[in-house]
């Protein structure tokens, strides 16, 4: 894992509580334990625990990689939009993880898959991740697409790069959107101090380019259709949040409370497009949008 670039911008504090405050979801003994393994270094040279700051210094953490348990087939109910011998598409719920980390090592969309396809899933993706193409977020609902085996996800994987496999989401953001169309084109990457965040920034960032359209426009809220054309992570909701408008309910980039009566996050990801990896032809997919979205258009549209 690369390591977590850290400047001290005072003087005398020690080195445990500077680490605690700025690494997110790291305890004070945790970062003691990460000191005494000589993963917090400063000039080359692994920090003392009672070692204290000194303003402009620079330190660089490396985190652990997590130990995370085999991966095992579970019975989970799956919504499947499209299947053949190559690919399975799935529309995935809002709430299930794609695949298992150390916080959701099981009731995966992997899991399930495993379950449901047996053995025929790719081997690329990692004992971790067979199969798995891309990604959404858990709390995004929509298509995701999976290789049943090696071939097809190395064609898909190539069309995700080369931008021929088009995915199409839509939100409802905070805010009234000034123009009807436009593009995000904003570099993405790490945020500095919260590992678990993306950031517009132009340092060790990759670019990053969406377009949107509105689609409905409410009291203070609006309807947006987002097309990819790059997928970095939580690249919707970081733009989005970019230009002003957050996805309604995302508590990581937007608001830090629920908004009254319109709880989740509300992103879908609608519409897949993909030349199919076996014979050639061009699978268009489009989802209906779930019902916790149409509930939310339905009380907003209550509300103008």
């Amino acid at each position: 894992m690369e390591p977590i670039r850290l400047e001290a911008e005072t003087d005398g504090i020690r080195i445990d509580l500077f680490l605690a405050d700025r690494l997110s979801g790291l305890s004070r003994s945790g970062v003691q334990r990460l000191i005494e393994r000589g993963l917090v270094v400063l000039d080359g040279r692994p920090v003392r625990k009672n070692h204290r700051l000194t303003k402009g210094e620079t330190y660089y953490v490396t985190l652990p990689e997590p130990v995370i348990p085999e991966t095992q087939a579970q019975e989970i109910p799956l919504d499947v939009v499209y299947e053949d011998a190559d690919v399975i598409v799935v529309n995935k719920p809002r709430g299930m993880v794609v695949h298992p980390s150390p916080g959701h090592p099981d009731g995966t969309l992997v899991n399930a898959l495993l379950a449901h396809c047996g053995e025929s899933l790719s081997g690329i993706g990692g004992a971790r991740r067979p199969g798995i193409v891309h990604r959404i977020d858990k709390d995004t609902s929509g298509l995701v697409i999976a290789a049943k085996n090696d071939a097809a996800h190395m064609s898909l994987s190539a069309q995700l790069k080369n931008r021929t496999l088009s995915r199409v989401y839509e939100a409802v953001v905070l805010g009234s959107i000034k123009t009807e169309a436009g593009t995000i084109d904003a570099p993405i990457g790490r945020h500095p101090t919260d590992r678990k965040r993306q950031t517009v920034t132009d340092k060790n960032s990759r670019n990053a380019v969406t377009h949107y359209e509105v689609l409905g426009r409410y009291n203070g809220y609006t309807h947006v259709r987002c097309r990819l054309e790059t997928g970095r992570t939580h690249q919707i909701r970081v733009h989005l949040a970019h230009i002003g408008h957050p996805v309604l309910g995302d508590l990581t980039y937007g608001r830090k409370k629920p908004e009254k009566g319109l709880s989740g996050q509300c992103l879908h990801a609608r519409e897949l497009k993909f030349t199919h990896p076996g014979t050639g032809e061009l699978i268009r997919l489009k989802t209906e949008l779930p019902p916790y979205f149409e509930e939310v258009l339905q009380r907003l549209g209550n509300i103008i």
